[in-house]
């Protein structure tokens, strides 16, 4: 909306013809989201306690230290960054963008789907919610939805293939079977970071690492010129957003301060839903969802750890680890949380450079 406003007068120079620069923006929706995300996160905390009381519901077969620790603390914080998030976005970006709203769509449908597995937790005071099968038809609607509109504004033939990293010319041609793919990739980012949610301050942290690698990978995909020389697959107008990115982060750190051990507030699946789905999203649109598996490998590996554990368990009827998913399994070895979660974030960081390094390894 602010781009909108005062882009038009940058002709006649002055301090208008900020707003036409991507980085400008980008850091603007950054300081501006954490901003947001501070100011209204004390009000929404106290509102959260009020309405839940006795907080989020704790797996009894979990850590027992959880049902100490973690006892009467409220859920659903997701909601402070995700309201932040979207009011930044659209100040900052540039609204007649179609990637822009397409990933808004995902983000905001997706924590919609979380808010209500959430509510339906507390409200029948279990670690059930939604229906396994519910959540994931909603996602695969809006993951349908949303992939069909980002095929309809990419140029062929980048519409319906998929870019190999490392591997400058490779493009594989999926036709319209990219649309479930895509969908899939969103809803497998989208529960992947949810799966990783169970520390504080674990899952968003590598999130907001996973937001500013595709910040970075968005503004240079949507520059031809920086795209050319990084041969890359150059997509137009993907570069704003970068500016969606930028607000992730800062909503991301705006959230940690409330989220940081011992934690005030949960994000519940209202948060963890729509932040895995957006970075899901923002990967398809740039033609880099196998890159997305690199940098945001942390949440692969959480993901893998729950469906090795399952499918021995239901084959062999033997567990690989001692819990799922991963951080469980550290937590019951008798690793401090704090240690766990510091550990988990170098090795988010790590991938996350390693999966920046596919932008020039070609």
């Amino acid at each position: 909306m602010i781009y909108n406003l005062f882009a038009p007068l940058a002709e006649d120079g002055g301090i208008f013809n900020l707003f036409r620069y991507l980085t400008f923006r980008t850091g603007a929706a950054i300081l501006f989201s954490l901003a947001l995300t501070l100011l209204i996160g004390p009000m929404m905390i106290r509102w959260l306690k009020k309405v839940q009381r006795e907080g989020q519901p704790i797996r009894d077969d979990g850590p027992q230290s959880h049902l100490v620790t973690k006892k009467g603390t409220p859920t659903m914080g997701g909601l402070m960054f995700l309201i932040s998030a979207a009011i930044t976005t659209l100040l900052w970006a540039d609204l007649t963008n179609g990637f822009v709203w397409i990933v808004l769509l995902v983000t905001i449908g997706y924590g919609l789907i979380g808010f209500g597995d959430d509510f339906l937790k507390l409200t029948k005071r279990n670690t059930k919610g939604l229906p396994g099968r519910v959540k994931l038809v909603l996602q695969a609607a809006i993951g349908l939805v949303a992939a069909y509109c980002a095929m309809s504004l990419t140029p062929a033939p980048l519409a319906t293939g998929v870019a190999v990293p490392f591997l400058k010319e490779v493009l594989i041609p999926l036709g319209w079977f990219f649309i479930p793919f895509a969908a899939f990739v969103m809803m497998g980012a989208s529960n992947a970071v949810n799966l990783t949610d169970g520390l504080d301050g674990l899952a968003i942290v590598p999130v907001m690492i996973a937001a500013a690698c595709f910040s970075l990978i968005a503004y240079l995909v949507g520059n031809s010129v920086f795209a050319e020389y990084l041969q890359l697959h150059f997509v137009p107008r993907t570069g704003e957003l970068a500016v969606f990115c930028g607000a992730l982060c800062g909503a991301g750190l705006g959230f940690l301060w409330f989220n940081a051990p011992p934690a005030m507030v949960f994000m519940g699946d209202t948060g963890s839903l729509s932040m895995g789905g957006a970075l899901g999203a923002i990967s398809v649109i740039t033609k880099h969802e196998l890159v997305l598996a690199i940098i945001g490998g942390l949440f692969v590996l959480e993901t893998v750890s729950v469906v090795v554990q399952v499918v021995s368990f239901k084959t062999t009827g033997r567990r690989v680890f001692m819990m799922a998913p991963l951080h469980h399994h550290f937590e019951k070895k008798g690793w401090a949380e704090p240690t766990i979660v510091i550990r988990f974030w170098i090795i988010a960081a790590v991938l996350a450079l390693v999966g920046l390094a596919t932008l020039k390894l070609r």
